[in-house]
């Protein structure tokens, strides 16, 4: 079974992309370069590559994000107030809050922000004591 998740991601500037979420209090795993985003876990990695290489990578076309969404990063907050702290930081660094902070089905709260390069994330607070029992 595998032990790591690496997750490849084009952004148009690396340096751009580092700086950027270095200021929301990402870190690096210098182990894979300086590229390694460390996404929750300590074996979950984003890797930030340059559009040209990611491309060369997968053969295809990188989508638009001005046009629709590939993926959606999601973050677990421990707090509502972990949630409102994150869509303040990302503004202040120059991130967009494109959706939030709300309140979603009595359980869930988070916010949803786009990085520099229109990738979409959400943070997210689940009350699990209010979280709907089976289906």
């Amino acid at each position: 079974m595998t032990n790591e998740f690496w997750v490849n991601l084009p952004v148009k500037n690396v340096d751009t992309s580092i700086e950027f979420f270095t200021k929301l209090g990402f870190t690096f795993d210098p182990k894979y370069g300086k590229n390694a985003l460390q996404a929750g876990s300590k074996d979950t990695v984003v890797m930030l590559f340059e559009d040209s290489a990611f491309e060369g990578f997968t053969e295809n076309a990188i989508s638009d994000t001005k046009e629709g969404t590939e993926v959606l990063f999601n973050l677990r907050a421990d707090s509502q107030e972990e949630v409102d702290d994150w869509a303040k930081r990302v503004k202040e660094v120059g991130g967009k809050v494109y959706r939030g902070p709300e309140e979603k089905d009595g359980w869930m709260y988070g916010c949803g922000f786009s990085d520099p390069d229109g990738h979409r994330w959400s943070i997210l607070y689940m009350d699990e004591s209010k979280m709907p029992k089976g289906n």
